[in-house]
């Protein structure tokens, strides 16, 4: 992983130990989904936040996926329109889950892609890191399928939240509930090989709880 792209993006984060102590966040609630209520279609949806933190140029990220499958991650400039960016995580939603227990989590995606010809999140074979681990590596979606499709459509009218979904056939899969986290974020272009995304705290905390890296190898 290339260590000198990553720090470049990387902010002080003076409010972390706060953070640590925080009552609130988008993370906190993703965590309490083994203990929400399979009953709920639908739960955890945020209000209106105590101050303007949504910016026009603020960017869409959405994580979701079933308790016993994988975690897929979608990036919309627009959440009325189809992402950007698609790609099931090498990772058990349980393990991000274990992850967010530390309340700071920093997601890589390096590309070991040696040509420059496509912008960065065009390349299409993903390592991923997550808290400096190597997960695995992953091959961006190139179309959606049916369970990202029908994501993407419930949650066009949800600008940030954490909770349940109704399953697509509205009956118990042998994954378990499908669960999502979406969150907006400010969007850091370093340069052509390495961008990030930080989340914006609905609860007003300083600092981002969530960052996510993408890096093309040089």
């Amino acid at each position: 992983m290339d260590n000198r792209a990553i720090l470049s993006l990387l902010r002080p984060t003076p409010g972390e130990k706060q953070r640590k102590s925080s009552s609130g966040g988008l993370l906190r609630l993703f965590k309490l989904f083994p203990m929400l209520s399979s009953g709920c279609k639908m739960v955890a949806l945020l209000g209106r936040p105590r101050k303007p933190l949504l910016k026009d140029s603020a960017t869409t990220g959405t994580i979701f996926g079933y308790r016993k499958g994988r975690v897929c991650l979608a990036i919309q400039d627009d959440p009325h329109c189809v992402p950007v960016f698609v790609i099931e995580l090498p990772m058990p939603t349980s393990v991000l889950q274990k992850e967010m227990e530390s309340d700071i989590v920093r997601v890589t995606l390096e590309s070991e892609t040696k040509t420059h010809k496509k912008k960065l999140l065009e390349e299409f074979v993903w390592a991923v890191y997550c808290n400096g681990r190597k997960m695995g590596y992953s091959i961006r979606r190139k179309q959606l399928c049916d369970d990202e499709l029908y994501v993407m459509q419930l949650l066009r009218g949800v600008s940030m939240g954490a909770g349940v979904l109704p399953s697509p056939n509205e009956k118990e899969t042998a994954d378990g509930e499908l669960t999502y986290m979406r969150a907006r974020f400010e969007r850091v272009v370093g340069s052509k090989d390495s961008e990030a995304l930080y989340m914006i705290n609905p609860d007003g905390a300083s600092g981002p709880e969530l960052s996510i890296f993408f890096v093309r190898a040089h």
